[in-house]
């Protein structure tokens, strides 16, 4: 899983055939995801069981995944070229010594540790209204009737807009009070360096595509990201669930930091694999928005979480999106290159508002955005 949490663009009404899929609100059956109820249970409500074909795989092989080394420059034509060799396969690589302090690392999993053991109506305070794209969701039982995700989450915006921007801050003061003003500060910081990590990941982009190394530095210098807090609980029957169902981001580019347990899963030649956790390394994912700047030349892979009876698993991810004004459209270094078009031109909120109130995120999301923007011709 950008832009202000609130409604930003209007679509004109749906017809039958258009993709929609889950988004009504099941009203007849109130269901609560309460992890410490329900993590004990060994008979979980039916809408958190998956179709056989998606259930979770055993024992699957590990993902040989590139790690791409920040610390010298004198490596730059390498990294950019173990980067595309990535993106033209899954899309995913491992990014080591790129300057974050692990000590802020070390304080933003501690604190999303301490968010969410609190009781749930202490994390409801920040409850995700419908429709928004941040606040805190418990496995997304108002949004979806099955298939729910085992999981749940804490979302918030970053703007990279402004110089001194407090947006992080600001958000976790007026949402949850004074007494969170030390988890703004350090999810401010931690945001930051993520964005300017993203920038020098973006460089490394431009090169492997054959674009000035500063293109997509200035595309997304002026971000308008989302941070996402994961927390999957044990699950006494984790063969019947999903942490998180399969999916490609729809944002440009995401940055994960996990935790020592292993529940990460890409769908890469017709089968799934799993990528371990590394401490000292952020596994970084192209998504769809960036699928579209390359005009399809670079791919975003079809991901999923699973979880486990023993251990809690969390995670924090940084989805990287544009300013909210930007045009999402290819270079013209990439269009002479690769023709036609393969998608329209659009704006970050138009797709984010697709997702959020049109389409459950899977594999063929930005072509079903592109066939829709199209035919209800949708001004950018």
């Amino acid at each position: 899983m950008a832009i202000i949490c609130t409604t930003t663009t209007t679509f004109p009404a749906e017809k039958e055939q258009e993709p929609k899929q889950d988004l009504e609100n099941d009203q007849t059956l109130p269901l609560i995801f309460n992890p410490s109820l329900l993590n004990l249970q060994t008979q979980i409500p039916n809408q958190f069981i998956w179709p056989d074909e998606e259930k979770p795989s055993i024992n699957i092989p590990e993902l040989k995944v590139p790690f791409i080394d920040l610390s010298s420059q004198d490596s730059t034509l390498e990294a950019s070229r173990l980067i595309a060799d990535a993106c033209n396969k899954h899309g995913f690589f491992l990014v080591v010594n790129h300057g974050v302090s692990e000590s802020l690392i070390s304080d933003a999993h501690r604190l999303m540790e301490r968010f969410f053991d609190m009781p749930l109506a202490g994390k409801q305070r920040a409850q995700r209204k419908p429709g928004e794209s941040c606040g805190y969701a418990s496995s997304f039982t108002g949004r979806f009737s099955t298939k729910l995700p085992w999981k749940e989450t804490l979302s918030f915006r970053f703007s990279n807009e402004n110089s001194g921007s407090r947006t992080v801050q600001d958000y976790f003061s007026d949402t949850l009070g004074k007494e969170f003003e030390r988890f703004g500060k350090v999810y401010q910081d931690y945001c930051e360096a993520m964005s300017s990590l993203s920038l020098k990941i973006m460089e490394l982009l431009g090169l492997s595509l054959g674009v000035n190394r500063d293109y997509f530095r200035g595309f997304f210098e002026e971000n308008d990201s989302i941070m996402r807090l994961n927390h999957y609980p044990p699950c006494q029957t984790p063969d019947l669930t999903l942490g998180t169902g399969p999916h490609c981001d729809p944002s440009s580019l995401t940055i994960l930091h996990q935790d020592h347990v292993n529940g990460l899963q890409v769908f890469t030649d017709n089968q799934w694999r799993s990528i371990l956790p590394n401490p000292k390394a952020f596994v970084v994912n192209i998504g769809d928005t960036f699928m579209a700047l390359s005009n399809g030349i670079y791919k975003s892979c079809l991901h999923r979480a699973v979880v486990n009876r023993e251990s809690a698993r969390k995670s924090m991810a940084f989805f990287l999106c544009p300013k909210r004004d930007k045009v999402v459209k290819p270079p013209s270094e990439i269009l002479e290159k690769t023709t036609p078009r393969r998608y329209p031109d659009f704006t970050w909120p138009m797709l984010l508002e697709f997702t959020q109130k049109h389409y459950r995120a899977d594999v063929n999301t930005l072509d079903s955005f592109s066939k829709w923007a199209i035919a209800n011709k949708n001004p950018i």
